[in-house]
């Protein structure tokens, strides 16, 4: 019901989110009633929504905050109510800024291949048209398997903000794991399509849910922030525990997964050890490391160095892990190091660039020069 959103909207305004920039709080599916009203147009389950989706965005707005809403383009949504056909487009979008809405995630069940070729990118067009900037999320790719030639990333970056690759995330590990391995899997078609303006969308934080310990949470959020994905939480904040809090509030965390640049990360290493090496290339040359273990016995100690990981000779890094804020200074590229991952666990690195290699090393994105660039290592 609103008084949900209501008081989540408190939470996030009261509670330290917003700051962070957790700003959007979303609607997903069921928020409307069964039947279009006299003139056509989604009106809001009355008994829920007594007081209108308008006057919920505009509660969310004064908290400095963001209101998202959920459609689908089909005849109905997943759950079962009033979809946006073909014909629809237009008017929905209209309805949409009308109402004050700054998100929209639409859906694909109950619509064919055609029409949701047609119908993704005539919804951007008619969004852009209301004048209302309204951040779109799509579910394209996921209703096409999510990989070319099916899927066209080029396209999709050129239609939507950011979008539904995959499978719904459950409150599960395995749920988690699964996802991860097909964007691992298929890194080399997904890693290039993401940027500033256009994002792989693993699916939402479970953090603070019933389905991930400790160690997995950190997992979760830790593999998200390397893969740049959209952080986007599911969970009662009136209610989340200290720990659940602490892991979704990092700084350091939320800062490279914000990160400028906007590169996806990528699994560099998979040891027959069940460790896994992620990295994330950042701005000013800085990286992020996430270094995570499927083992479920015992902590592991893992050994490794950065010319291992294929960082540039001669250079010397300050790190700080992102979890505990522990920082090691000096270290070079040469140098043996350790890390003890727990069981499902993780360890983040932060690692910034205190000197330089003589020698040139390989550039991953070219960016127009700045006195303060540097190349991003590899």
């Amino acid at each position: 019901s609103e008084t949900l959103f209501f008081e989540m909207a408190d939470r996030l305004a009261e509670d330290g989110w917003r700051e962070l920039g957790y700003e959007y709080i979303n609607i997903d599916d069921c928020w409307s009633a069964k039947q279009r009203d006299a003139a056509g147009r989604l009106v809001p389950n009355p008994e829920r929504f007594p007081r209108g989706i308008k006057a919920l965005a505009d509660y969310v707005h004064a908290r400095g905050l963001k209101l998202g809403i959920y459609g689908d383009l089909g005849t109905l949504t997943c759950g079962g109510y009033p979809g946006t056909t073909l014909d629809r487009v237009k008017q929905d979008a209209q309805t949409f800024a009308e109402w004050g809405v700054d998100m929209l995630k639409l859906d694909g069940c109950y619509s064919s291949e055609e029409e949701q070729a047609e119908g993704y990118p005539e919804m951007a067009r008619a969004l852009n048209a209301t004048g209302r900037p309204i951040v779109y999320s799509c579910s394209w790719p996921a209703y096409q398997g999510g990989l070319p030639p099916k899927v066209n990333y080029t396209v999709l970056a050129e239609v939507c903000n950011l979008w539904r690759n995959y499978d719904d995330i459950q409150d599960s590990w395995d749920s988690v794991l699964s996802i991860l391995d097909w964007f691992s899997a298929n890194q080399d078609v997904l890693q290039p399509a993401a940027g500033p303006g256009h994002w792989n969308d693993p699916d939402m934080l479970i953090i603070g849910n019933f389905g991930l310990s400790y160690e997995q949470s950190r997992s979760q959020m830790a593999l998200w922030t390397v893969m740049a994905a959209p952080l986007l939480m599911s969970t009662d904040l009136r209610t989340i525990s200290p720990s659940a809090k602490e892991i979704l509030q990092n700084r350091l965390m939320i800062q490279i997964n914000q990160d400028p640049l906007g590169i996806q990360g990528r699994r560099i290493v998979k040891e027959k050890s069940h460790i896994e090496v992620f990295l994330r290339p950042l701005s000013q040359a800085a990286s992020a490391l996430v270094f995570f273990s499927r083992r479920t016995d015992m902590p592991f100690r893992y050994t490794t160095s950065l010319a291992k990981l294929h960082f540039p000779e001669d250079a010397v890094y300050e790190v700080q892990d992102v979890y505990s804020g522990k920082i090691i200074s000096s270290l070079k590229t040469g140098d043996s190091f350790s890390v003890v991952i727990n069981p499902s666990g993780v360890v983040m690195w932060y690692l910034y660039p205190v000197a330089f290699p003589v020698q040139p090393w390989h550039v991953v994105r070219q960016q127009a020069p700045r006195k303060d660039f540097h190349p991003v290592l590899l």
